[in-house]
Formats: C-alpha cells, sequence, structure tokens
C-alpha cells in the first residue's frame, strides 16, 4: 500500500501537535507533568484513524523482531481486555453517559508500551498521543489530563484536537478512495493499536477495525 503522497501532509499535523505542546511547556512548565516513565495516557482506550494506522503500522514493521514479538504478546492481553470492556459496555446500551464514564476509567495497556514504561514507537506516536499533557478539544468539549497541573477557572490556550481528527478523517478517505473504495466505508472507522500492529499492511484497509463503539 503506497501512502507516500500523504507524507506531507500527515507531517504537518504531527508538527502542529508538537508546536502546541511545545509551545505549553514553554509558557506553563508548572502544569506540564509529562516526563520519561509517565505512561498514564499508554493506559487507556483510543482508536486511530485509517491514515495514522497506515503509517504506524509502517514504522512498526521497521521494528527489530524481538521488539516486534514482545508488543505482540502485549497486543493479545490488551484484545482480550478490549472484549471484556465491550461486554461491559453492552450493558450500558441505553445509558450513554455510563458507557462514556467506563470508558474514560478504563485502564488498558497500550502494546507499544514496554516493560520499562517506554513507548517503543514514540517518535512515530499519533497525535492523540503527542497533547495528551495538554488541553484539548474533543467533541467540543474542553479536556486536559487529570495528572497535569491545570486549573479550573483559568485560561489556557487550548489545542484544536477536533480540527485535527477532521483533517485525518479526509486524510482517511483519500486512502481509501486510491485504494478503489468508497470514503463513507472506512474513513470514520477507528482501528485499535493491537489492531494495526497485527494486521499485514497490505490488507489493512479490507479489515475490520476492533474498537469499543464510542467516541475517541
Amino acid at each position: 500500500m503506497d501512502f507516500s503522497y500523504l507524507f506531507e501532509p500527515y507531517d504537518t499535523l504531527i508538527s502542529q501537535a508538537d508546536m502546541a505542546f511545545n509551545r505549553m511547556k514553554t509558557e506553563f512548565p508548572e502544569c506540564i507533568r509529562c516526563g520519561p516513565h509517565c505512561s498514564d495516557c499508554c493506559h487507556a482506550v483510543f482508536g486511530l484513524f485509517l491514515v495514522e494506522a497506515a503509517f504506524l503500522k509502517h514504522d512498526f514493521d521497521r521494528l527489530d523482531g524481538a521488539e516486534k514479538e514482545a508488543a505482540l504478546r502485549r497486543s493479545v492481553e490488551a484484545d482480550r481486555e478490549t472484549s471484556a470492556l465491550e461486554r461491559t459496555l453492552q450493558e450500558f446500551e441505553d445509558d450513554p453517559e455510563m458507557r462514556a464514564y467506563t470508558m474514560a476509567r478504563a485502564r488498558i495497556r497500550c502494546p507499544l508500551l514496554n516493560d520499562q514504561d517506554e513507548c517503543i514507537l514514540y517518535d512515530y506516536r499519533p497525535v492523540t498521543c503527542r497533547v495528551y499533557g495538554i488541553p484539548t478539544m474533543v467533541r467540543g468539549t474542553p479536556r486536559v489530563c487529570g495528572k497535569s497541573g491545570f486549573k479550573n477557572g483559568v485560561e489556557y490556550p487550548i489545542f484544536n484536537l477536533d480540527g485535527v481528527q477532521r483533517e485525518l478523517y479526509r486524510l482517511s478517505g483519500e486512502l481509501v478512495t486510491r485504494a478503489g473504495g468508497e470514503p463513507s466505508d472506512k474513513a470514520s472507522l477507528l482501528f485499535s493499536v493491537s489492531k494495526v500492529i497485527q494486521t499485514p499492511a497490505e490488507t489493512l484497509i479490507n479489515e475490520t477495525p476492533e474498537v469499543p463503539s464510542t467516541q475517541r
């Protein structure tokens, strides 16, 4: 699957995220609590748009064999926990607030997090991972890491993650179109990291995502 034409627009999104994070770190250093071996954001449930999945898979496949095998073993456990979470969420099918609360409280370890609490693809991590420690706008609502030092009642710059996700959706649609499909079939679907690293790159676009049905 050739997606080299997406390198520049995808890198632009990554750069925007990094610039926003670094700006916040410079202006509000006391509020940013991210640091080596802080892995709070690596224990959560989130999905990747197809374009993100394609890039992550590309970089994952370049890892050495031992590191890849360890991540694939961890992905089996992540899948098991995700399946258990999905069964729990079915109990709240008619209670969206409880469903969202349960999702937010879920602690599922990302298979890319090694035993030293380090991301094995840190330099190639998705946008969501890059801005987790700063205030972001998600579905029109400001959100921030619970371990950060940002205070209620104080105004801070907010990174528009909604806008970035709209662009990821657009790029995903372009990828689907070039593969001969209909953008509406795949562009809005989210893939778990476990699904991405387990799936051959050439068949990823035809796979069914395995992320609990909730908002990113």
